[in-house]
């Protein structure tokens, strides 16, 4: 058998080539054997998002799980990575799993564990479950039944759903983003979200918010590319002041303003900041990822708050949540986690934070920014995903590890930061950078000026060179 890695955010895989019954045995014996020899009675909270035999892996799972002895939290329908971590807390379960590729295309699925705190597994705990993965297992899941596991309370289900839902009833001020006067709108990209946003705000407009387990062709992962449909509805609509998005498993956000422009992370970023210390008196260590704007730490030396840079994955952000005292931590990638909820990526949580900011603030999402950019100066940041073939990618790498680029274009490099990828300065507040992805044959080049047709002219300047003989 092919050995089982995991990457950044856990083992994902194609669905029936390699992400197969047999093989989430294989993974779900390992954390078996994990958990008893760490846990004296062990619990795990077991669930799956929208994905093509979701319930089938799910409970595959909780059978394996329960099959050693270990108490199962089996969730209820589809529900989200969120829910998953914030209901290992509640049922204090020492740990949580998801099956789920996030915003991966539909062919894939995966497999994602959570800490009894509520957030991504420490990767060194992740390590030693994958370096428990047989090479082959001998359990046959039909020979044991979820009904004798139930009648035996060694499985027991759970309504996450309903849990979350009261979870931010307790947490939001609802009412004042119900009677702002603002008009709202959600795309669920087919995903993990559609049911708790239907439940919380039934008279917004809703896109994508049916079951769909191929997502329309479209991998659901909440960029502009990918949402341009939701774009136009709202241009179109000309009465929504703000649209949110959350990719397969609802843990990351998109985020429209009124005219149908893409508001990024990093934007993001700093607009919670802002609210979560001007308006409610917060403090704390800021932790943001490799790829966000630099322009952070000018947003907290202005507001005399710590800030450190991690490598990209959440589960670095969320160690440090997990030692110190950090008000927000966050990626590029559409992942923030704030104070007060779980330390772990929640794209539903930021957006409604977004929306108790504009209905208390009583201004638009662009003057919020606006506001931003009197701190932090006027930026744009783009980005391209480079498909290429595994040998070119890694030559490119290769190229940036030593130092052969100078310039890209008209672009010259002045100084690079490699904390993880490669990050190239020009001067003037732009910069480009270039990693490979983790989890497919992507290299990811990220750009960044005070305009966006000069963010998007890096990117080509940069694809020219690095494509150049190849």
């Amino acid at each position: 058998m092919d050995k089982i890695k995991f990457g950044t955010d856990g083992w994902r895989a194609i669905i029936a080539k390699d992400f197969t019954v047999e093989n989430l045995i294989r993974v779900s014996e390992a954390c078996a054997v994990w958990m008893k020899k760490n846990f004296k009675s062990p619990s795990v909270v077991v669930g799956h998002d929208c994905r093509f035999a979701g319930e089938l892996f799910a409970e595959t799972v909780a059978k394996v799980m329960a099959h050693n002895d270990i108490r199962v939290f089996l969730a209820k329908g589809f529900i989200s990575t969120p829910m998953i971590s914030l209901g290992t807390v509640r049922h204090k379960a020492d740990i949580g799993i998801i099956i789920t590729a996030s915003h991966n295309p539909a062919d894939y699925n995966g497999f994602k564990l959570k800490g009894a705190y509520g957030g991504p597994l420490l990767p060194e705990k992740v390590q030693e479950i994958e370096n428990l993965i047989a090479d082959r297992s001998h359990m046959n899941p039909d020979t044991f039944y979820l009904k004798d596991f139930i009648q035996s309370e060694k499985i027991a289900y759970t309504d996450l759903e309903e849990m979350y839902c009261r979870h931010v009833e307790d947490n939001f001020d609802l009412e004042a983003i119900r009677n702002s006067g603002l008009s709202f709108a959600y795309d669920a990209m087919y995903g993990a979200g559609q049911n708790v946003m239907r439940r919380l705000f039934p008279e917004i407009t809703l896109l994508h918010c049916e079951n769909n387990p191929s997502f329309d062709g479209q991998a659901p992962e909440p960029i502009d590319k990918n949402l341009q449909e939701f774009s136009n509805l709202i241009k179109l609509a000309e009465d929504i002041d703000c649209g949110l998005a959350t990719d397969g498993d609802a843990d990351r956000i998109g985020l429209y303003d009124k005219k149908g422009n893409f508001v990024d992370s990093h934007h993001l970023i700093l607009l919670l900041i802002k609210y979560l210390v001007e308006q409610k008196k917060m403090k704390g260590k800021v932790v943001t990822a490799f790829s966000v704007t630099p322009r952070v730490k000018k947003m907290c030396d202005h507001f005399g708050l710590p800030y450190e840079v991690v490598k990209i994955g959440f589960k670095y952000v969320a160690a440090i949540m997990l030692k110190e005292d950090v008000l927000l931590g966050g990626e590029e990638s559409g992942g923030i986690a704030i104070k007060g909820h779980i330390p772990e990526r929640d794209g539903i949580w930021i957006g409604l934070t977004i929306w108790e900011y504009m209905s208390k603030s009583g201004k638009s999402l662009s003057d919020l920014i606006d506001d931003v950019y009197r701190i932090t100066g006027v930026f744009s940041f783009e980005r391209s995903d480079l498909h290429l073939k595994e040998d070119t990618k890694n030559r490119i790498v290769e190229n940036c590890r030593d130092e052969k680029y100078k310039a890209f274009g008209d672009y010259k490099i002045q100084t690079t930061e490699n904390l993880d990828g490669y990050k190239f300065f020009f001067g003037k507040n732009e910069w480009l950078m270039i990693r490979a992805s983790g989890t497919e044959p992507v290299l990811r080049n990220y750009a960044e000026a005070e305009t966006r047709e000069k963010a998007f002219d890096i990117l080509n300047a940069a694809e020219k060179t690095l494509l150049k003989g190849n």
